[in-house]
């Protein structure tokens, strides 16, 4: 149940939840709303989901009512936002762990589910997926999503676009290799310009770990080198975020 709601300009609506429970329940909700119109609208839902403990409980409300049911899971078209180069079955896999926590179980037919590929070379990889992207997802000139989910991490990245990395200048690209200096490895991930051109943009923040960097990110200045997260900004979708009390805690919206 949403507690309140903040408008935050083009920043984004906030809606406030009680706590973590909640938080995967809105989420869950916001998509198979959103996928149920999008099916009707258009006779295919293209998501991309992302990693992290939110979305991993929002995927075990899907195995009950009333999403195992109602969502149009055969019609479905399903992403990741950003991947780390690790195989499929490595437990760090987004998309693994996605696939191993309810996907699997669900009547989404195999080849609607897109891992990313995550051997060879990571720049043929970023571009393989950037293929298949295009191959599945109606938009010119650039692929449009119904929903990409995101997360924010504690230092203000989204997907896996991090503070004062390469990744976040790139224009010409929907899909980027993005090596990350402080975690010693590269990342796969979505860029900029992909996720703003999504019809519907959804952040989930819990937790207290996440309120100053909240605060920072939606009252703060514009900094998007040092907060990643404040270049998500759709052209002609919508931008929400779905948060906890204690990730709202700082926020100057009361």
């Amino acid at each position: 149940m949403t507690l309140r709601t903040i408008d935050c300009g083009d920043r984004g609506q906030i809606a406030v939840v009680s706590d973590g429970m909640e938080l995967a329940l809105a989420a869950a909700s916001a998509v198979l709303g959103l996928m149920t119109n999008a099916v009707q609208a258009r006779g295919v839902g293209t998501i991309a989901l992302s990693g992290g403990s939110t979305p991993k409980t929002m995927g075990m409300l899907f195995h009950g009512e009333p999403f195992h049911s109602a969502m149009p899971w055969g019609s479905l078209q399903i992403f990741w936002g950003d991947e780390r180069w690790v195989p499929l079955n490595d437990p760090e896999s987004n998309a693994g762990e996605a696939k191993r926590g309810y996907l699997d179980e669900m009547p989404v037919p195999p080849a609607n589910i897109h891992p990313w590929p995550t051997s060879g070379d990571p720049d043929n990889a970023a571009g393989i997926y950037a293929d298949t992207i295009r191959a599945n997802v109606p938009g010119q000139p650039l692929p449009i999503f119904d929903l990409i989910l995101l997360g924010m991490g504690d230092d203000g990245h989204t997907a896996s676009l991090f503070p004062g990395t390469s990744a976040l200048s790139i224009t010409d690209r929907i899909t980027a290799p993005n090596p990350v200096e402080k975690l010693n490895t590269t990342r796969l991930t979505f860029t900029a310009p992909l996720i703003n051109a999504a019809r519907s943009v959804i952040f989930l923040a819990g937790g207290a770990g996440k309120a100053e960097r909240l605060h920072e990110v939606l009252d703060g200045p514009l900094e998007t080198d040092r907060l990643p997260s404040q270049l998500i900004r759709p052209t002609s979708g919508e931008l929400r975020w779905i948060v906890d009390e204690a990730a709202a805690a700082n926020l100057d919206r009361k």
